[in-house]
C-alpha cells in the first residue's frame, strides 16, 4: 500500500512536517510512504528548473497520483493560502478528474507559516478543496489525539501544521511532531481499510 506524500517547501519547515507525516504512515504494516515535491514556478525568461532536483524529494508525476492508494498534501502558507507551485502542479491534474481516478481515496492537508496567526487553518481549507473536487475523501486530526488540546504553536482538527517563526529559526515542537505521525497513521489505516472494503 503506497501514500503519496506530496509537499512543496522553501525553508525546510514543510518538508519536515512531510518526514514526520511519512513516519507515521510507516507505522503502519504493509504501508510505504512516497515523499515527493514540485518543483518551484519560474518567470518565462528564466531557465527552467532541472527535470532532477539536486537533493531531497523526487519531483511529483501524475503517476505517482494515478499509484497511490491515499495523499498526504503539504504547502507553506501564502497569504492564507497554498504556494503558487503546488496549486499550478494541481491545476494540471484535470485528466485524473475527468477519469475520477482520486475519487474515493483518502487524503489530508497539512502546512508551516511564519507567523501563529498567518492563515495556517485558510491554507489546509484551500488545499482541501481541489482534493474534494476529485472525490477525495479527506481526513483530519480528531480531538482524541492529546497533543491538539495540549499544542502551544501548530495543529488543528483540519490537519497538522507547524508555526516556525517570522524569521523561519522554530524547529518542530514534540507537540507538532506527534500530531505529524498520528496523522499519517491515520491516512494509512484508512486507505487500508477502505482498500480491504473493496
Amino acid at each position: 500500500m503506497n501514500l503519496l506524500v506530496l509537499y512543496y517547501s522553501v525553508h525546510g519547515h514543510t518538508a519536515e512536517l512531510a518526514r514526520q507525516i511519512a513516519r507515521g504512515v510507516e507505522e503502519v504494516e504493509g504501508a510505504q510512504a512516497w515523499l515527493r515535491t514540485v518543483p518551484k514556478l519560474t518567470p518565462a525568461t528564466a531557465p527552467a528548473e532541472a527535470q532532477v532536483p539536486d537533493s531531497g524529494s523526487p519531483y511529483v508525476t501524475l503517476d505517482d497520483l494515478r499509484q497511490c492508494d491515499g495523499l498526504a498534501l503539504g504547502s507553506p502558507t501564502r497569504f492564507g493560502n497554498m504556494a503558487a507551485p503546488l496549486k499550478g502542479f494541481l491545476d494540471g491534474t484535470g485528466e485524473l478528474w475527468l477519469s475520477g481516478t482520486l475519487a474515493g481515496k483518502p487524503a489530508c492537508v497539512f502546512t508551516s507559516t511564519g507567523s501563529l496567526h498567518g492563515g495556517q487553518e485558510s491554507t489546509l481549507l484551500s488545499m482541501m478543496v481541489p482534493l474534494l473536487h476529485h472525490g477525495m475523501l479527506l481526513l483530519g486530526l480528531p480531538y482524541t489525539e492529546a497533543a491538539l488540546s495540549r499544542t502551544r504553536t501548530g495543529g488543528t482538527p483540519y490537519g497538522a501544521s507547524h508555526w516556525a517563526g517570522m524569521n523561519n529559526s522554530q524547529a518542530l515542537s514534540d507537540d507538532e511532531k506527534q500530531l505529524c505521525r498520528a496523522l499519517g497513521t491515520r491516512l494509512a489505516r484508512t486507505a487500508q481499510k477502505l482498500k480491504t472494503s473493496s
